[in-house]
């Protein structure tokens, strides 16, 4: 990927999961307890606690419950678990409020309790902004009609103001409505002292911070509308989708930027004489990615759950311009996969592996009768990505030497991570580029020339105690073995996104009993949920892998037994990212990040200014 793509990635590290309402809702109760104790002064604690819950707290737990029902009315899709969470945060907004403007009133001898109740209305003013901010991120209406369930908590916790701060005694002229909606005497006295005229003030505080958020998306939105074509506001909510709940809302807009394209599914698969599969390699040609299971980012797994033999899926030559858009274009892959495996015409003879070293490219190949299996490298080199161009070039010029199919890998075993300008992606007409093309030919040349023999085959595997958050996918570690006279070469696929530099060269120097050797990995995005840039090798001590590792091909040449293989390719039309959308979108989204916050501390200063100047003119 290039830099700029590097820092879209990087966005990940914002992903986490909104916890079940219940969670949130009891922590949002236990802060308001707290701050309760801390704010209130009556004879006991357990008082104070209570008084805490029931006039912070149960505003918050209003908004939690209310919300996503009347988002869901008005044809929202705010979940339970999002708008408790939201709650939570407005909750801790307005306590961070009162509690620096209750420092200022005790610190400053002119200020008293009405500048607290002063900036209390701009918290409630700012949670209303807030919330309509997100509201607008998350479901698909107006901006008119997102300002009703916006507004749920701050009416909540005004009502409440209204009734126990004395506010209703003012307006209120029948003795019963007096008895049910005047209880200024059963609040603490800090929340006593509201009258009419501060509601009106926050319903134009409110009105004054919605026009803010609506300029702001305004702001916001335009590089979108102009370079892509859709609203900055459906990237949003997509993104929060995926953030909060694990939705497929971010493939919507996806879907939206993205084009077709026609790429390769090419399937080697090893069978014993008796017909049942050993073993099967599937390689379309796209990336696993953006990130987690949005679009192809777990196509390894789904490959591996089709086969009947142990899969391999490596990375094939592809960036990220070639992410499928929606989880669902996975189905297409796998259903070509499937046919070019029911046109495998498969044979007993094989070549020994041969590496090839062509400038910076290093290339294992080794040919199943007239296909072959080419694995390329540029380690201990740091790349990342192979454009696909490259990748169709260097197949053509494989093929140019004799062979009829061939099964690119990337190999994507050695890279530095996300730091600097260059991420270490393979571009036309670089010199690395040239470097993979020839030294695909003159590899091609020698496997369609080298002598051939009986064919010998062992697998291993072990889906290996770490975690995705360790850098290991739920596909572990795999080995095959491919034995031909008294020559043996090794292919080990551990299903993770690249590796530390230096790892690959440990293994290879710790591996006994083969005579070539060359590891990958699978590129899956599964990795990278909580993090961009998450390594094989970074998070897991390296002598465990190689000691894994190393135990697996000794398995696998104690697996060793007569096989046959063919190989077989397809064609599939799917939608991706496309050729210019992914740096486009990536250098809007980066603008959008590193601009927003500015744009975004700019319109707060503005509006709290505006708000003190109103506050002034009120006073006066």
């Amino acid at each position: 990927m290039t830099a700029t793509q590097g820092n879209l990635a990087s966005l990940s590290r914002f992903i986490f999961r909104a916890p079940n309402w219940y969670a949130s809702l009891a922590f949002a109760l236990f802060i308001a307890a707290l701050t309760g104790i801390a704010a209130f002064d009556s004879r006991f604690v357990l008082d104070d606690a209570w008084q805490g819950i029931f006039f912070i707290g149960l505003p918050t737990a209003i908004a939690g419950a209310v919300t996503p029902w009347v988002d869901r009315r008005m044809g929202g899709q705010l979940t339970p678990n999002r708008a408790s969470l939201l709650a939570l945060v407005c909750e801790c907004i307005t306590i961070a409020f009162l509690t620096v403007a209750g420092i200022i009133a005790v610190v400053s001898a002119r200020l008293g309790a009405n500048f607290v109740f002063d900036v209390l209305l701009v918290a409630l003013a700012s949670i209303f902004a807030f919330r309509l901010l997100i509201l607008l991120a998350v479901s698909r209406y107006s901006f008119l009609k997102a300002a009703v369930p916006a507004s749920v908590q701050t009416v909540a916790a005004a009502g409440m103001l209204a009734v126990y701060g004395g506010a209703t005694t003012y307006i209120l002229d029948d003795p019963q409505l007096k008895q049910m909606l005047a209880r200024s005497e059963q609040a603490p006295p800090a929340l006593q002292g509201f009258i009419p005229e501060d509601f009106l003030l926050l319903a134009v505080i409110c009105l004054l911070y919605a026009g803010a958020v609506w300029v702001f998306l305004v702001a916001i939105d335009r590089p979108w509308r102009s370079s892509l074509g859709v609203s900055a506001l459906d990237f949003l909510r997509g993104f929060v989708g995926y953030l909060a709940e694990g939705s497929d809302e971010l493939e919507t807009f996806f879907e939206d930027i993205g084009e077709e394209a026609i790429v390769p599914v090419t399937v080697l698969a090893v069978r014993r004489p008796d017909g049942e599969e050993k073993a099967r390699f599937v390689l379309p040609m796209i990336h696993p990615g953006p990130m987690g299971e949005i679009g192809g980012g777990n196509l390894p797994k789904r490959v591996a759950e089709v086969a009947d033999g142990v899969a391999f899926p490596p990375h094939a030559t592809a960036g990220h311009d070639f992410n499928l858009v929606t989880e669902s274009e996975v189905e297409t892959l796998l259903e070509a996969a499937e046919t070019a495996f029911e046109n495998i015409e498969y044979t007993a003879e094989a070549t020994a592996g041969h590496r090839h070293e062509e400038g910076e490219a290093s290339l294992l190949g080794q040919a199943f009768g007239g296909d072959a299996l080419v694995v390329a490298t540029y380690a201990p080199g740091y790349a990342d990505d192979v454009d696909y161009a490259v990748g169709l070039s260097a197949m053509a010029e494989a093929r140019s030497g004799g062979l009829e199919d061939v099964l690119l890998v990337d190999a994507h075993n050695c890279n530095d991570g996300l730091a600097g300008e260059d991420l270490g992606h393979v571009v036309p007409g670089s010199q690395r580029s040239f470097d993979m093309i020839h030294g695909a030919g003159t590899l091609g040349e020698t496997l369609a020339g080298a002598k051939r023999g009986q064919l010998r085959c062992g697998v291993a595997w072990a889906e290996t105690p770490w975690t995705p958050e360790e850098g290991i996918g739920p596909l572990g570690i795999r080995v095959a073995v491919f034995e031909v006279g008294d020559e043996r070469t090794a292919y080990v696929l551990i299903d993770g996104n690249n590796m530390e530099p230096g790892l690959r060269e440990t293994i290879l120097d710790a591996i006994d009993g083969v005579d070539a050797v060359e590891v990958m990995t699978s590129d899956t995005h599964i990795v990278n949920t909580m993090e961009a840039e998450n390594q094989v090798g970074q998070a897991i001590p390296e002598a465990e892998v190689v000691e894994r590792i190393s135990g697996l091909v000794e398995s696998a040449i104690a697996d060793l037994e007569p096989v046959e293989a063919g190989m077989a390719s397809e064609r599939a039309e799917v939608t991706v990212f496309g050729n210019d959308r992914t740096e486009t979108l990536a250098s809007t989204a980066n603008a959008m990040v590193s601009l927003g916050g500015a744009l975004a501390a700019t319109f707060v200063l503005a509006v709290m200014a505006v708000s003190v100047l109103i506050f002034l003119v009120a006073g006066v």
